[in-house]
């Protein structure tokens, strides 16, 4: 339960600010989330590998700014797992930042 217009407006730009197609976050766009969604999603068991797709935007993001968000309330509006999520740089062949 949202507890102030003040916060309800800020989760709500978030949200907007997250389905603009063209605006990027950690360097991926909305799109480039959704191809690594499946691979990290709470519900899918066993977990499934990562897309080409998915792969191709974890080599252009921005993995450190990433981890910052491993502990995010937005890691469950989108049924991700932050264990999982975490793992999808491994499992495309690339480094994991330090202290991530």
């Amino acid at each position: 339960m949202v507890r102030s217009p003040a916060l309800a407006a800020a989760a709500l730009l978030l949200a907007a600010a997250l389905l603009v197609p063209t605006e990027a976050v950690c360097n991926m766009s909305n799109e480039q989330f959704m191809s690594c969604q499946p691979a990290a999603a709470k519900t899918t068991d066993p977990a499934t590998m990562p897309s080409d797709a998915c792969c191709a935007a974890l080599t252009g993001a921005d993995l450190k700014c990433l981890c910052e968000y491993k502990n995010s309330p937005w890691m469950t509006v989108y049924n991700i797992d932050p264990i999982r999520a975490m793992q999808l740089p491994a499992k495309c062949g690339l480094a994991t930042p330090p202290n991530c």
